[in-house]
């Protein structure tokens, strides 16, 4: 089986979820022997720490470089350390949506000024980094998300046209018109994968281009693969697709390496850490977070809540910690990545996940392969497969802050926690996850 894959983050640089889970699939179904061709933007940095490492096929044995005879020096794909059968090509888009303006320009920039060091004002193929194509004369930057998501899509196809693959799998909304636009190209079968919706990133304010760049999308899919039920149904209701033409695969996680980085200290001695870590947004549920906080300080004093992330509501969250006299208690980190995700999860005494509209949540997996009690939202697709966790309504932060007071001053709760979420993450594997969807994309050529 060979897989055309769209996504727009990957390790080492990820933003959310979405790279986690892409690269655990693609583990999953490279240990199931599947190929996978990878289509990322080049907007990434490059030099971001990571266990994830990236090789030129120069670098490695001539083997790993089959089929590419055929194909420019310059063209050639990238492959990943530790993976037998994929390999990532970069096309210039810029596709980072929760970045700031600020950081958004800094991306469109730097690829400006690749432009302007090419010969009459255009960027020439033969001369782009590894992996990279261009469309006849196109400009990198043309400005706008929107306009970056449609030149990926244009891009894409360009790629398409000189790979072999039997089915085209493209992740959340930025890629679906990539994945049309290839599948109308070559005739292949497509199927989406739903990790997030617009109902799900923005409640009842949706941006409507988005939204029916999603509908268009998932309707012209063979299959819709969702990461939960709560999210089927959000796609069944919302998006009006046929009930037999969606279908759930849950993510999992990666057990924790116990040996990697340095062990953590606590800030204040015999001070409990109480972890968010996520992105700083609505749909995330920060100011919850925060405001059962200011309830477990009022009963607990030897406690910190750290918020671990970034986001459009960092200032909001800032004031609001102001406002609740919380300075004393709280401290924001920023965006965590790498070894630093692992060294606050192993400060941590337990994490907090009270997102609003949660499609999965991997974060709570993750807490849990570190041995860290979770609380999560009962609004979360996570819930659908722990139980040996705590739940509590997102907005409901009178029995968030007793649940948190409970793990905090009953050790046996933190153990039993911690004993049955260990059981229960063990359970979840990628290689089960890319086996269910190794069904699907059989199913989809099957029919097609």
């Amino acid at each position: 089986m060979k897989v055309f894959m769209l996504g727009w983050e990957f390790p080492p640089h990820i933003s959310g979820g979405l790279g986690t889970a892409c690269y655990g699939l693609t583990k999953g179904l490279d240990e199931l022997g599947v190929e996978v061709s990878f289509v990322l933007p080049t907007a990434v940095p490059l030099s971001t720490p990571s266990h994830v490492k990236l090789q030129s096929p120069s670098s490695l044995p001539q083997a790993r470089a089959k089929g590419r005879s055929a194909k420019q020096p310059d063209q050639s794909p990238e492959i990943i350390e530790g993976f037998e059968h994929m390999e990532i090509h970069r096309v210039s888009a810029v596709l980072q949506p929760y970045a700031t303006p600020e950081a958004f320009e800094q991306a469109a920039a730097e690829l400006r000024s690749q432009q302007a060091r090419k010969p009459q004002g255009r960027a020439d193929t033969a001369d782009m980094p590894a992996g990279t194509f261009d469309a006849a004369g196109g400009a990198y930057y043309d400005g706008d998300l929107m306009v970056q998501v449609h030149k990926y899509a244009r891009l894409a196809v360009e790629l398409a046209r000189l790979e072999d693959f039997d089915v085209i799998h493209a992740h959340d909304w930025m890629t679906f018109p990539a994945g049309q636009a290839v599948a109308a190209a070559v005739g292949k079968p497509l199927l989406v994968h739903v990790h997030s919706t617009e109902f799900d990133r923005s409640g009842q304010k949706i941006n409507q281009q988005i939204y029916e760049i999603e509908r268009t999308g998932m309707h012209a899919a063979h299959r819709v693969i969702c990461v939960s039920y709560l999210t089927r149904s959000i796609v069944v209701s919302r998006y009006h697709m046929p009930a037999d033409k969606v279908e759930v695969v849950y993510n999992a996680v990666q057990a924790a390496d116990s040996k990697r980085g340095p062990q953590a200290k606590p800030i204040r001695h015999n001070e409990k850490i109480v972890l968010f870590l996520g992105r700083v947004t609505m749909q995330k549920g920060p100011k919850y977070f925060l405001q059962a906080a200011k309830k477990v300080v009022e009963k607990y004093k030897k406690v910190r809540f750290v918020v671990a992330g970034s986001g459009d509501m960092i200032a909001q969250c800032l004031r609001e910690v102001a406002d609740l006299n919380l300075g004393r208690y709280v401290t924001f980190t920023g965006f965590l990545k790498g070894e630093d995700v692992d060294r606050v999860f192993k400060m941590a005494d337990l994490y907090v996940m009270p997102s609003v509209s949660e499609p999965f949540g991997i974060a709570p997996l993750e807490a849990i392969s570190h041995d860290v009690p979770v609380i999560i939202s009962k609004q979360s697709g996570v819930s659908e497969v722990l139980t040996h966790v705590l739940k509590v309504d997102f907005w409901d932060i009178n029995e968030m802050a007793n649940k948190i007071l409970a793990v905090l001053r009953h050790p046996p709760l933190q153990k039993t926690l911690r004993q049955h979420g260990q059981i229960e993450v063990q359970k979840l594997s990628w290689r089960d996850s890319a086996e269910k969807i190794l069904d699907l994309y059989a199913y989809a050529i099957q029919i097609t």
